[in-house]
């Protein structure tokens, strides 16, 4: 796509909408919502933002709870060619104050409940906005929205312009800002369209967190660029996912929503009849759970590769062999490479480090020039920290990551970030975090603690002063205790090692 094109994402998407009085969303409860409603909801949000002097390029920060409202609020952010941030919902103040400080929005979105913690930290920032927004769709957005048109003309932007700016943690614990373009979101979603065979038919199960790429730029994409629906589950239950399978055709989940499913008796072929496609990603889906769906239902589970700086990869092909422990070939127009040590290509089967390049790649790192020059290669190809393999029929397998990240039902948590809040408790001299397999999560965020001589300290001590500092979701589930941490010969923490030790037991 050239840099010169005026391409709105909202804009690619309604050129694609249907009739307007097409149900879009459907809830778990009943209520509908049309097209017609993202439209005129999603032109008064526009209308109030601008109307308040944010200007195109904006920041606009979002902490609230999956529900359509919430929906309407990213579309009115493309619409008025400003720059969606969203945030993890399980947050504490202090993360937060870190991405104020950084992300520099104009806006802050978030639960009433919530506002006047947050209110101090918006002026700390220098956000001179604040508003709220509630899972039951109330707040001071929606009702000062409705008091504009639902009429706007949705700002033309270039594709290079920002849509987005999600933030992901890095090694050295500093969470990185990914911006991505109006063009690479609308390029990445069009080829997922094509590649799943989405049209307006389809109706997605959508179970998702929507401060994910998973849940909000590839399903509601997929759906919004096709003319589809959406069957709208406000969390994943697995009992309300069995019980909406039946109105559906697509699922996408982690491979925790999978293993789930297939943890209940009554989970059968029946209950996916009208399913054409389940999709499966943002974790490794484990050899026997892709096995033991596809004996249960008949349905071989689409395995899926991609990151918060590229969108989707690759993927294992809609027509032809879903083929389990793998992530089946490059997308159209994704350049995907495999390198050894020395950076050279890797011709002969063998694991390095994968790299791609494409229109789908962001084009770096908010405030962090020399983050980003490190993380590209000369040529410009970004090197993913994955670890991968290409077998003789060209599948790709991702069989590690070099940079230690444990994703745990779905969601990255990233070492570095905890052991650094470990290891400033007075009682630690050192820690080292790690992921150990899980049935449910995929892995379990564990934690080895060495402490300082003659100290006391328990693991739900530890537990409790992390919970008061980091999402739950990052806090240790094992703490192990050991008087020294494994190194090699140039000093660096042997987790490898640590995996092996702490992890389930050969028999």
């Amino acid at each position: 796509m050239s840099s010169k094109s005026q391409l709105n994402l909202y804009s690619s998407f309604s050129s694609n909408f249907p009739e307007l009085e097409t149900v879009l969303l459907t809830t778990d409860t009943g209520v509908v919502y049309t097209y017609k409603d993202a439209e005129h909801y999603s032109a008064q949000i526009a209308n109030y933002l601008t109307g308040l002097n944010l200007k195109r390029g904006d920041r606009v920060s979002a902490q609230v709870s999956k529900s359509p409202q919430a929906l309407w609020l990213y579309l009115g952010v493309l619409r008025a060619g400003m720059v969606f941030h969203p945030l993890n919902i399980a947050y504490t103040d202090e993360e937060l104050h870190f991405f104020l400080q950084d992300a520099a929005p104009a806006m802050l979105v978030c639960d009433s409940d919530r506002s006047g913690t947050l209110q101090g930290l918006c002026q700390g920032a220098d956000a001179p906005h604040l508003c709220t927004l509630d899972a039951d769709g109330g707040g001071t957005l929606m009702q000062a929205a409705r008091q504009c048109s639902i009429v706007f003309d949705t700002t033309a932007t270039h594709a290079t312009d920002l849509a987005a700016l999600v933030y992901s943690s890095g090694t050295t614990g500093r969470p990185k800002g990914i911006m991505l373009s109006h063009g690479n979101l609308i390029e990445n979603i069009s080829v997922l369209v094509n590649c799943w065979g989405f049209g307006q038919d389809d109706c997605l199960l959508h179970a998702l967190p929507i401060f994910h790429v998973h849940g909000l730029f590839v399903a509601i994409g997929c759906v919004l660029m096709s003319g589809g629906s959406l069957r709208w589950l406000q969390e994943f239950d697995v009992k309300a996912v069995m019980q909406n399978l039946h109105y559906s055709t697509v699922m996408m989940g982690v491979p925790t929503y999978y293993t789930r499913l297939l943890g209940e008796p009554d989970f059968t072929e029946r209950q996916c009849a009208s399913i054409r496609l389940f999709i499966s990603g943002s974790a490794p889906l484990l050899t026997d759970a892709f096995v033991e769906f596809a004996v249960r239902t008949g349905h071989r589970i689409l395995e899926r590769y991609g990151m918060t700086e590229t969108g989707m990869n690759t993927s294992n092909p809609l027509h032809g062999e879903r083929r389990a422990g793998t992530v089946g070939f490059p997308l159209p127009g994704v350049e995907l490479r495999i390198c050894g040590a020395d950076n050279q290509v890797l011709e002969a089967k063998g694991v390095g480090s994968l790299q791609v390049r494409g229109p789908n790649v962001f084009s770096g790192y908010w405030n962090m020039p020399g983050k980003t020059a490190e993380d590209f290669t000369p040529d410009g190809f970004f090197i993913t920290g994955d670890q991968a393999c290409r077998d003789d029929e060209g599948y790709i397998s991702i069989v590690g990551r070099s940079k230690d990240m444990v994703i745990s039902g779905g969601l990255n948590v990233y070492p570095k970030e905890i052991e650094l809040l470990i290891d400033a408790l007075p009682e630690v001299l050192e820690s080292a975090v790690i992921g150990l397999p899980d049935a449910d999560f995929g892995e379990a965020v564990a934690a080895v603690v060495v402490l300082v001589d003659a100290a006391l300290l328990s693991e739900e001590q530890i537990r409790g002063a992390l919970k008061a500092r980091i999402a739950n979701f990052k806090v240790p589930k094992k703490i192990f205790f050991a008087e020294e941490l494994p190194r090699n010969a140039m000093g660096k923490v042997q987790k490898e090692t640590l995996r092996k030790k702490y992890g389930p037991k050969a028999t």
